[in-house]
């Protein structure tokens, strides 16, 4: 590290006590001088995400209001992990030490891992890939353990933890305890929220749960089984009650679309303490994949425009996997994230069930080495239209293409349907085709025909 880093470092990590200090009191009066002090600490690409966030934050109230209700209604704990483990430890520290090995090594390293510990679940939901799995079949603790520390040694903090059902695996409370200067996002069914497991997140401060629901009580129970939405709602009041920041995932079917995305849906969320929601449009995974529940062109556009909408318009913040694609140069699979399965092989994406590599007796940086997700990125992005960033529904040979050059592996049955099913790739095919004339027009009349494509290569 040479004198200007190592003068950069210390200057961040200055900038993080005082800001921490400022947090512990009055949180939400201190704005200002929070903004103040990162201006006049950070620079080039840190400070221009800082002034872009402050200018919301003056200019629109929703997002004013938005960030006031965070620094006002969340734990102290819970405020000063969020600050010095996301934005100081993943972005602020993580991206320069990440971007160093990158460019010692010639490879790309993601901002963010999804773990998926266990595939266990109590519930059965319609059209989920997780299927019945045993204790057995969990990763074991040794296991996660080594790859969260590998990963964080990388410069990798964030971690997004799924399954099965997140909260099954008594450990990962360890895991979080251990690397408490990382940030954990387990998506989770809410079925197992208590007492105890409430005041456990207080204590840790570095977990944010995502609750998984498909929109009021009848759209949730009847895909996760009755009851489910009562559950996540007791859920949610125990974590609002103690400060515990969480937020929604919604899984957005053509049959639930207008729900989750509806100005009562989004108030409900609100008005029960949710800070954001991601939507995932369902996606033809699985044993047994559905292209019949899968969006519309017309809705799936639909709910990109909703989405942003509802980012100004309202105190909350929405993620549109899919439609935000432009604004992050394309498909983020491979270059700014990846998924490693339960069986510990790694996968591009929660949705692309594919791996050359198996970390069992392997280390993590081994496989950024390897020629899978340099190929994607390679390619990146698929399409100039970035409102058509998947390899598997936009761009269908991308993903036969790719699975045949580097030799990957299906790593369930759905994804051997993507690449051998001639029946199943003709549907990949049309559903490409449908949403292309849909999207084009969308391209034009939203984005103008410009993308980030700054970040297309990661």
């Amino acid at each position: 590290m040479g004198i200007k880093d190592s003068l950069e470092k210390v200057s961040k990590q200055a900038l993080i006590k005082q800001v921490v200090k400022l947090l512990e009191k009055d949180s939400e009066k201190n704005v200002d001088r929070i903004f103040d002090l990162a201006k006049n600490t950070l620079k080039d690409e840190d400070l221009s995400r800082v002034n872009v966030v402050y200018e919301y934050y003056n200019n629109n109230k929703p997002t004013h209001d938005f960030i006031q209700d965070i620094l006002k209604n969340t734990n102290k704990k819970c405020l000063e992990k969020i600050f010095t483990n996301f934005i100081a430890n993943a972005s602020w520290i993580g991206i320069p030490k990440r971007a160093k090995t990158m460019k010692d090594e010639e490879i790309k390293l993601p901002f963010v891992i999804l773990l998926s510990p266990s595939m266990r679940c109590n519930l059965r939901c319609t059209g989920c890939y997780a299927a019945n799995y045993s204790k057995a079949d969990d990763i074991p603790f040794e296991e996660a353990d080594r790859i969260i520390g590998e990963a964080r040694d990388l410069g990798i903090y964030f971690f997004v933890i799924l399954g099965g059902e997140p909260f099954f695996n008594e450990y990962m409370l360890d895991i979080y305890e251990k690397y408490n200067d990382c940030m954990f996002v387990p998506f989770t069914n809410g079925t197992l929220f208590n007492e105890k497991l409430s005041d456990k997140l207080v204590s840790l401060g570095n977990v944010i749960p995502m609750f998984s629901l498909e929109g009021f009580k009848e759209e949730t129970d009847g895909r996760r089984g009755a009851g489910t939405f009562d559950k996540v709602m007791q859920g949610m009041d125990m974590l609002k009650e103690r400060g515990v920041l969480f937020g929604v995932s919604s899984a957005t079917s053509r049959n639930n679309v207008n729900t989750v995305s509806s100005d009562k849906y989004i108030d409900m969320l609100i008005e029960k303490g949710a800070r954001m929601c991601w939507y995932f449009i369902f996606m033809p995974v699985g044993e047994s994949p559905d292209v019949d529940l899968m969006l519309t062109p017309e809705q799936r556009i639909m709910l990109g425009r909703r989405t942003r909408d509802i980012r100004t318009s309202k105190p909350f913040f929405t993620i549109d996997f899919f439609n935000d694609a432009p604004y992050v140069g394309g498909c983020i699979a491979g270059k700014y994230y990846c998924h490693i399965d339960s069986h510990e092989d790694v996968e591009p994406c929660i949705f692309a069930h594919f791996a050359i590599d198996n970390l069992k007796n392997k280390n993590l940086i081994d496989v950024f080495r390897g020629p899978f997700f340099k190929e994607l990125i390679n390619r990146q992005p698929y399409n100039k239209n970035m409102l058509m960033p998947c390899m598997m529904i936009d761009n269908p040979d991308v993903v036969r293409e790719v699975v045949a050059k580097v030799n990957a592996y299906p790593t369930d049955k759905g994804a051997e349907k993507m690449v051998k099913d001639k029946e199943f790739m003709v549907k990949m095919d049309k559903l490409a085709a449908d949403f292309k004339p849909v999207a084009d027009k969308a391209w034009k009349d939203d984005f103008h025909e410009k993308g980030n494509y700054g970040m297309s290569k990661g």
